[in-house]
């Protein structure tokens, strides 16, 4: 009986993965002495459609950018080396495809929010990124 043990792959949740992908994003921004940004997606609980947009934005990323799926309603983006205001055209962009080439009767309802990292921040964590993305909209 052998006593060796394979180890364990992180499953495409696990929080350590999230936590590599904020540092990747923000490292990649101060290489390059330009700001990353991240965007949350949110539907409402138990929306059929959000899982088909969260597959659709990973199909259309460059090969620097990466989604991380929270739960089945909520997602991040990180894009890589993009402003605020190219962030929101990029993700216009990508609403419209999948809107054009999934279209339906009861269309989803998707809140975006964007959090830009400075590129010569300090080095970020999930509980500095998280709340901006999802927490309470602006009034």
């Amino acid at each position: 009986m052998s006593t060796h043990m394979t180890p364990v792959q992180p499953g495409p949740d696990d929080p350590r993965i999230l936590r590599e992908l904020i540092a990747r994003t923000q490292e990649r921004g101060a290489q390059h002495d330009v700001p990353s940004v991240v965007v949350g997606f949110a539907a409402a609980e138990g929306d059929r459609l959000f899982p088909d947009f969260v597959a659709y934005v990973e199909s259309e990323l460059r090969v620097e950018d990466a989604i991380f799926r929270l739960t089945r309603e909520r997602a991040l983006l990180f894009l890589t080396d993009v402003s605020r205001e190219q962030a929101d055209e990029i993700v216009t962009r990508l609403e419209a495809g999948f809107r054009r080439d999934f279209p339906t009767l009861s269309e989803t309802q998707i809140q975006i929010r964007y959090f830009e990292m400075a590129p010569q921040s300090n080095p970020l964590a999930v509980r500095d990124v998280l709340p901006e993305v999802f927490g309470t909209p602006e009034a």
